[in-house]
């Protein structure tokens, strides 16, 4: 189990987390060679890095996302243990740390600069709502998660049978359509995983780690992706 699933998950994740959130940081961050690159290299960068998460972790089906093993789980015959299902979600949200603190590495000095505000920092770590309003928060997140899962499912139970590129595509469009008013987490390890880095780095001047927005982007992509496992299941694409 540890070199089937925890192993190929937690590099994974990490390589996932270390290229989203450093195309994050690339765009927030002032004096970088991206500065001000725009919400749609932050897509595409997002969709390369999945991409990219996806053949680390062929091995474990990559998942990378708790909300891809709740959607399998939800559309059934999943085969999965009790155990594993346990392996995959530490190995996601620990693989999310090393990659969250492996972005900060790269862009140290980029964080320790006086002109980076409280906000860009937290930005490169997690999601926060461009319009605070948990309830709706939550619609958008249910809504992106539940199109990753149903449409992954469409075409295979995991990303490594749906096809690397396929999902890096279908996460730039999520993050194109759906990614405005929550940044688009789908994912409660990309989330949780570095604002717990957030909170436990030594980045100056850095302010709140935002915990009293931080279960959104946990429970909203775990409903959104048992809905789509669900779903899927209804329609017999699994």
């Amino acid at each position: 189990m540890f070199t089937d699933i925890f192993l190929p998950e937690l590099m994974g994740t990490a390589i996932l987390i270390l290229l989203g959130c450093g195309v994050v940081a690339n765009v927030v961050l002032p004096k970088t060679g991206g500065n001000a690159g725009g919400t749609l290299m932050i897509n595409f960068g997002w969709g390369l890095a999945v991409y990219s998460g996806v053949y680390v972790a062929y091995k474990s089906g990559a998942h990378l996302n708790p909300a891809v093993t709740f959607g399998i789980l939800a559309a059934g015959d999943s085969g999965l243990s009790f155990a594993e299902v346990v392996t995959y979600l530490v190995a996601q949200v620990l693989g999310a740390m090393l990659g969250a603190t492996l972005a900060w590495a790269a862009y140290k000095k980029h964080f320790d600069d006086p002109d980076a505000d409280e906000g860009s920092k937290l930005g490169v770590f997690s999601t926060m709502p461009t319009i605070r309003s948990h309830a709706w928060n939550v619609v958008t997140e249910v809504i992106g998660t539940f199109v990753l899962v149903f449409v992954i499912l469409s075409f295979g139970r995991t990303p490594t049978q749906v096809g690397p590129l396929a999902v890096a595509l279908l996460v730039v469009a999520i993050g194109a359509s759906l990614g405005g008013p929550t940044g688009y987490a789908i994912n409660p390890a990309r989330d949780l995983g570095p604002r717990i880095m957030h909170a436990l780095l030594p980045i100056p001047r850095k302010g709140s780690s935002g915990w009293d927005y931080a279960w959104v982007p946990v429970v909203a992509p775990l409903v959104g992706g048992t809905l789509g496992g669900l779903a899927a299941r209804a329609v017999g694409f699994v």
